[in-house]
């Protein structure tokens, strides 16, 4: 069996551990020694960028935020759903993630980091949204493992009321937030719809011909 090396280590806000590996040729990222994302399973990564652009490649001057860099591929597959005017905005917590992301050596995004349409955030998405009253077109949301708090415990204001009411505010008429989650949560999609979203829970496979299966939660302005 081939070992998992370790590449590097950082941590996060809260002091939590978080380390980027190389198993067999692939990478990946665990927080607290915990799996959070891997290059083997990306399918409902982009999945989730799919379902938020819908309908934003003939749009102009499109906004788009994305929160949570990961391995790259929510940003690498939105680029491929906006037109060559579009803005996308990235906001990542932890910087080691986005210096992971930059080195050429890794092969994860730093060809799309440098795309002219891109907009890298050191920093808390939820201090972006707070900002953008009515910017943009889409959010997505994929800082943790779902609807709360893996990487930092802050993140689990995203998912409550005031935290779905900033990102709403955050859209512009008819906007779409898509939020990416390992599981389902009936609950999660009940304060969506609490707040002012007209909802729609998507499943997509971590991997295109099988894998676990992870949540999509849509919610329209």
């Amino acid at each position: 069996m081939k070992p998992t090396r370790l590449l590097d280590r950082s941590t996060t806000p809260d002091g939590i551990p978080i380390t980027l590996h190389e198993h067999d040729g692939a990478l990946s990222i665990r927080v607290g020694g915990v799996e959070l994302m891997s290059a083997r399973q990306h399918h409902s990564e982009e999945r989730l960028a799919e379902l938020a652009c819908a309908g934003l490649r003939d749009r102009r001057r499109a906004a788009v935020l994305i929160g949570g860099l990961g391995l790259g591929f929510t940003l690498r597959e939105t680029l491929r759903h906006v037109a060559a005017d579009a803005t996308v905005v990235v906001a990542e917590l932890v910087p080691a993630v986005v210096a992971w992301n930059r080195n050429p050596a890794y092969g994860l995004a730093a060809d799309v980091i440098d795309d002219p349409r891109v907009e890298i955030v050191e920093g808390d998405v939820a201090e972006v949204l707070a900002e953008s009253r009515g910017r943009f077109d889409c959010i997505m949301l994929d800082v943790d493992n779902g609807a709360s708090g893996l990487t930092a415990a802050a993140n689990d204001g995203l998912y409550v009321a005031t935290g779905l009411g900033a990102a709403r505010a955050a859209l512009k008429p008819r906007g779409r937030i898509a939020v990416w989650s390992a599981g389902s949560d009936p609950r999660f999609a009940a304060r969506m719809e609490e707040a002012g979203f007209d909802v729609e829970v998507v499943k997509a496979r971590t991997h295109p011909t099988g894998g676990s299966w992870n949540s999509i939660f849509i919610g329209t302005k």
